[in-house]
């Protein structure tokens, strides 16, 4: 079997959005399943409309979601030589003709086409005409006058198209631009793209493609079009299904595999089953378990799956996406065993990494601020002597370990006849400012010895300045 090539071919006319990024990951999942390659085409014909941002934000959305590309990036707008050399050799063939007819002209025949009840369409004035180029003239496809055009489709099974209702379509503007369906057959010939994935927005292009195709004498790549994603009221998904831009996930706090994960399962399925790692969707994807219903995007599902990778995720993994949001709060950190203890500490309480990175913030803070009512509750005259009780057992302590401390805790209860939460509690404020946050004895591990004796003798001098 031949190598199978997949291409993602995004126009830089905006942002990837979840549609345009459930198409490239469908694309390079099948590559990679197949252990073939995937191509990276920008369709950048459009220069009225295409940005360099665009092109930019685009790779930033790939890098983020670790799609990466064997091929290229290519540019259509650096291969307009190739597309003439095609057009070209399609005139040469007798497969494509020059056409001068008038703007005024074709508005006459499809008015009178649609007068008789037929179709709007070029009715084949110039086909055979054998006309030379001149400025005005465009280049027309010689479309088949009867039969069919099937697209034979890996997800919708066969399409038949009725040739009668095509027609002699432009592949080359007065102006000597190639038109989008040239563009694309002579990308993917040239590319040796055999594999094509695509919303089924484009299903009405294939048999326009596939004329071209067969006029240049090619085989025909597999096609496969996908079901659009539709917002939970069932709609043409939109920015108020939360349609945004690749980037404004990665800037909340999803992690890229959590995001992977979920778009896959917007039209793909392996079972019951739902929650699925970059590897073993890579193992389990196939074209034959795209399903032919829309994909509904949820993003409610979207973030419990977000909290699920988190939870599951090796800490040193989401150290990397975690970091921007603890330096946007103004915290620096290195990597290693401490951003890993305060992942642990955090990744089973946080939905995202922006969650996290907050609740996170009293690990970095040299100052902690007391919430009042935590402060006003907890950190009172009653609570002084166990914060100093725990200050003298900790400072003696030569191994600082979660065994450690909560041997400390132990021998505190045993002496004071105090339960765990009347101990705990004040410490909780003091390690933290607050009445909510991880374990106690996870938080001391990871603050470590000299930051907790600190923090426990700061708590203590703001109850005796309480007290004065």
């Amino acid at each position: 079997m031949d190598t199978v090539i997949t291409r993602f071919p995004p126009s830089p006319t905006g942002y990837l959005h979840v549609g345009g990024a459930r198409t490239a990951l469908f694309n390079w999942l099948y590559a990679r399943h197949m252990k073939g390659r995937f191509v990276l085409r920008i369709e950048d014909t459009d220069t009225r409309r295409s940005t360099q941002a665009s092109v930019d934000a685009i790779f930033e959305a790939l890098e983020w979601l670790g799609i990466d590309w064997d091929e290229g990036p290519y540019f259509q707008s650096k291969r307009f030589d190739i597309y003439l050399e095609y057009i070209d050799k399609l005139i040469d063939s007798g497969n494509a003709y020059y056409c001068t007819c008038s703007q005024e002209k074709l508005e006459e025949m499809r008015a009178t086409a649609m007068a008789s009840g037929k179709k709007p369409k070029y009715d084949g004035t110039c086909r055979n005409k054998e006309l030379k180029k001149t400025d005005n003239a465009v280049v027309r496809i010689k479309a088949p006058l009867d039969g069919t055009t099937v697209v034979r489709d890996v997800i919708k099974n066969n399409i038949v198209f009725n040739n009668t209702e095509l027609d002699d379509f432009i592949i080359c503007r007065s102006d000597g631009t190639p038109t989008y369906n040239l563009a694309v057959v002579v990308d993917d010939i040239t590319m040796s793209i055999n594999t094509i994935i695509r919303g089924d927005d484009h299903v009405n292009n294939t048999p326009k493609q596939i004329i071209i195709y067969n006029a240049l004498g090619h085989s025909l790549p597999v096609f496969g079009h996908v079901p659009m994603v539709l917002g939970s009221d069932k709609t043409r998904l939109s920015k108020r299904h939360g349609a945004m831009s690749v980037t404004e996930y990665k800037d909340m706090g999803y992690l890229p595999d959590a995001f992977i994960n979920y778009i896959v399962r917007l039209g793909w399925s392996y079972g019951d089953q739902e929650f699925f790692t970059r590897d073993e969707l890579i193992e389990k994807f196939s074209l034959e378990n795209i399903g032919r219903s829309a994909g509904v995007f949820d993003i409610n599902k979207l973030l419990a799956l977000n909290a699920d990778h988190i939870k599951l995720s090796d800490p040193d993994k989401i150290t990397k996406h975690l970091a921007p949001f603890l330096n946007k709060l103004g915290f620096e950190f290195r990597e290693g065993p401490f951003i890993e203890g305060v992942i642990k500490t955090l990744n089973a309480r946080s939905k995202t990494l922006k969650e996290m990175a907050e609740n996170a913030a009293f690990y970095f803070q040299d100052t902690i601020s007391y919430q009042e009512d935590a402060a006003s509750k907890f950190l009172t005259a009653d609570s002084v002597e166990i914060l100093n009780t725990l200050i003298a057992l900790f400072e003696a302590l030569e191994s600082f370990d979660e065994k450690s401390i909560e041997n400390v805790f132990v021998k505190i209860m045993e002496q004071t006849g105090l339960k765990l939460g009347k101990i705990a509690q004040p410490v909780r404020v003091a390690l933290t400012g607050k009445t909510i946050s991880p374990g106690v004895f996870e938080i001391l591990n990871v603050l470590g010895k000299e930051k907790s004796i600190n923090r426990l003798k700061m708590a203590a001098s703001f109850i005796g300045d309480k007290k004065s």
